[in-house]
């Protein structure tokens, strides 16, 4: 069951906004990956995320703000077009095995990206392999179609189109 909350978004805006709130926005989701390639074909040819930047990192500043010595990582930076980022890593060095992922795990499961026809992202990306967790299904208010599938390294992707 889904239940309707009101929230006084102006409330929070002016909180937000106090200079005791040193936050201005969300910069980027960083995203580990096994496979480089492959991750970045999913993000650029499915999702349509553009790179921005893409550098081989080592040495003192990596090593200290991530807490690895001797650490080496490839940093791909990818944009929507209104700006949305994400980063891809690819651990060279200090690369950790892939385990099993469910959706109802501690911590960040997915990403939700708003799209406008969630049948045809559905139809295209299951015929190129991409798993899906179910078929689209529009939600209990109507406001919205939504399905989850998997990108490469195991991410959950929440496909929603607006219906209202």
């Amino acid at each position: 069951m889904i239940h309707a909350v009101n929230i006084d978004f102006n409330s929070i805006r002016q909180q937000f906004n106090s200079p005791k709130n040193m936050i201005e926005h969300i910069r980027h989701v960083g995203i580990v990956v096994s496979d480089l390639e492959e991750s970045l074909r999913f993000y650029t040819q499915k999702m349509k995320f553009v790179v921005s930047k893409r550098m081989d990192e080592s040495g003192s500043f990596i090593n200290k703000i991530l807490g690895f010595e001797n650490l080496k990582v490839t940093t791909v930076k990818m944009t929507l077009n209104e700006g949305q980022m994400i980063e891809l890593l690819d651990f060279k060095s200090h690369k950790a095995q892939p385990g099993p992922r469910s959706i109802n795990d501690i911590g960040p499961t997915h990403l939700a990206f708003t799209v406008s026809n969630v049948d045809d992202i559905y139809e295209e990306f299951s015929r190129d392999g991409v798993e899906f967790i179910s078929t689209p299904e529009i939600s209990p208010d109507g406001y919205a179609k939504v399905a989850f599938c998997k990108a490469p390294e195991g991410t959950y992707i929440e496909l929603v189109e607006l219906l209202k």
